[in-house]
């Protein structure tokens, strides 16, 4: 009989024993300890963690930009400390932000980088010819990079990194700052490298719902795995555990406020129009003593999913660390019924032209005092550009904006004093420390003497940041740098909050702090509006506005968004990032 010959192929990627530490200041930080981990040949990992965690030096060390201090680090065979240009040619390493030349076109960036890999003029123009089909971006080779939405330079960076077809692919967060629709094609793209080409694809995400699509799941936490297993092993883990909640006469935002802190609870987020919760492991949760019976409240269990894991393996792991509290901003503050309240924010047929581009197109619409309002749209679509004019950055071409009861073409410092801004992208100075950005920033809104050294005590305890007074900000994890960049936005008291992709790449358990703030801030009276890529968040909402090439595509609650996603031969969705895919794709804007 002849015998069956075993397949041979080195492991795509196998750390043994690896450890990392850097120097900071004085420190010493170890970003990874003792890590063992191998890559299954032609599936997809992903690396998952709180922020600080070491996903990115794993990542760097396993495409060779890193060496290990202690430890080994194979690539199909070859050491990495030694292989060099060999390494090159296997791997392909897209970091957060890619190296796109935003002057040059489409087609001049992936000719820029196939000169960089050496390939032929002939081998080139297959290459950009299938690039340029499983990206779809075929209408846009003479489009600057610079004018491209961020879904698209998303797309173009992971065309660049695939013109040398590693066998490894390396991906830091690739869908960071993207739509859903965009990152919906982002997958496409990565399902395709493996089924066509075998690749194997290493990633980190902070989306839990990416991780489920992958083969395997790893989870970092303090430079050390904490589990490792397929999707289904993490829902073992928190199998029984999981319930879905909802009460008519309670909603979902006061329901999930009475389920917060309850003893055999270690989580509760907002799912629609119920709450989800998890419970610990073996407790049985006694509804009856949280609800009585005039509030209705229905209790369903339902499958359990990673991110239950995800946030049980870490709860139960940082269990000395104190939970989020409510921000005490306004002590005689209280929530305001929203439907009664007057409109602070007024947009009333408003235009914007930069040059020949009409990037917001007669705009209306109001937000109510101490309401949340969630703008949502596609990359593009001119979110960001609606929110710099309603901050007084912008001025609008044509229409009218009022803010606080003041007209921003005539009172526009006066309006960008009482409210506060949290931008996408940390826009804090990053060679300052946290306390001197807290200083530089409470004497910019005008505190002065002991009303300053208040507030700065506040942020500093509010926002746990004392143990960082004296770190350079850009050297904070990322949650940490949200947490500065929203004490400063409300150093000065602001009865409207402006808060636009705040959650942008965080973890789920920086994101449950973040909307436990929000929401204790929106209790407090405080006018809320923002922006966000991540549809679960839109649910927090007291209503959307989805936008589309600079105008409305739908207004509502989340349930009437929902809703108007209905077509005659699909039910209304059951997600809002169901529904804001499915109404893109009925206006056309999926295949545009």
């Amino acid at each position: 009989m002849n015998a069956v010959k075993a397949d041979v192929t080195p492991a795509p990627l196998i750390f043994t024993s690896v450890s990392k530490r850097f120097t900071a200041g004085n420190r010493v930080v170890s970003a990874l300890q003792d890590i063992s981990l191998s890559l299954p040949l032609g599936q997809v990992t992903a690396l998952v963690g709180p922020d600080g965690a070491g996903k990115t030096t794993l990542l760097r060390l396993a495409a060779g930009l890193l060496l290990p201090d202690s430890g080994s680090i194979a690539t199909f065979g070859l050491n990495t400390a030694v292989a060099g240009e060999q390494l090159h040619r296997l791997i392909g390493y897209m970091p957060q932000r890619f190296g796109l030349y935003e002057d040059l076109s489409v087609l001049e960036n992936l000719n820029l980088y196939a000169d960089l890999y050496g390939i032929s003029r002939q081998d080139r123009q297959l290459r950009f010819a299938e690039l340029m089909r499983m990206t779809n971006l075929q209408k846009f080779n003479q489009r600057l990079a610079g004018q491209l939405s961020g879904g698209m330079k998303q797309k173009l960076g992971l065309a660049c990194t695939l013109l040398n077809r590693p066998r490894l692919l390396v991906l830091d967060e690739p869908s960071v700052g993207v739509d859903p629709l965009s990152r919906r094609e982002l997958w496409q793209i990565i399902a395709l490298l493996v089924q066509e080409f075998g690749t194997t694809v290493l990633l980190s995400t902070a989306y839990m719902d990416e991780a489920e699509r992958c083969q395997q799941v790893v989870l970092l936490d303090r430079g050390q795995i904490l589990h490792q297993d397929a999707p289904a092993g993490f829902h073992r883990l928190a199998d029984a555990c999981s319930y879905q909640l909802s009460s008519p006469v309670l909603g979902k935002r006061m329901l999930q406020q009475r389920l917060q802190g309850q003893p055999d609870l270690i989580d509760s987020v907002v799912q629609g129009d119920a709450v989800r919760a998890v419970a610990r492991p073996g407790s049985r949760p006694d509804w009856t003593v949280i609800f009585d019976d005039t509030e209705q409240v229905w209790v369903t269990p339902v499958p359990p999913r990673l991110e239950d894991a995800f946030i049980m393996l870490l709860l139960a792991r940082h269990a000395s660390q104190p939970q989020i509290e409510a921000v005490h901003f306004l002590p005689n503050g209280s929530r305001h019924l929203v439907g009664q309240q007057p409109a602070v924010i007024e947009v009333d047929q408003v235009d914007r032209w930069f040059g020949n581009f009409q990037a917001v197109k007669k705009l209306s619409f109001d937000v109510r005092h101490g309401e949340i309002f969630g703008l949502l749209g596609a990359n593009g679509a001119g979110k960001t550009t609606t929110f710099r004019m309603l901050c007084g950055l912008l001025p609008a071409s044509n229409g009218r904006l009022r803010v606080a009861g003041l007209d921003l073409r005539k009172a526009a410092a006066q309006a960008r004093a009482r409210l506060g801004y949290m931008s996408q992208k940390f826009s804090l100075y990053g060679q300052l420390s946290v306390k001197q950005n807290l200083e530089f920033f409470s004497h910019a809104y005008g505190l002065r003497n002991k009303r300053r050294l208040e507030r700065i005590a506040w942020a500093f305890q509010e926002f746990d940041l004392t143990d960082f007074a004296d770190s350079n900000s850009v050297d904070l994890p990322l949650g940490y740098k949200q947490r500065l960049a929203l004490a400063c936005a409300l150093m000065h008291e602001p009865e409207i909050l402006f808060l636009d992709e705040p959650t942008s790449g965080i973890d789920p358990l920086a994101r449950r702090e973040f909307w436990t703030r929000i929401n204790s801030l929106a209790a407090q009276g405080v006018t809320i509006l923002v922006t966000t890529h991540f549809m679960e968040e839109a649910e927090y909402c007291d209503r959307l506005l989805i936008m589309r090439e600079g105008d409305i595509l739908a207004a509502g609650t989340p349930a009437q968004i929902r809703s108007s996603s209905q077509t005659a031969d699909q039910a209304p969705a059951g997600t809002m990032e169901e529904a804001f895919i499915r109404l893109l794709e009925i206006t056309g804007e999926a295949n545009g």
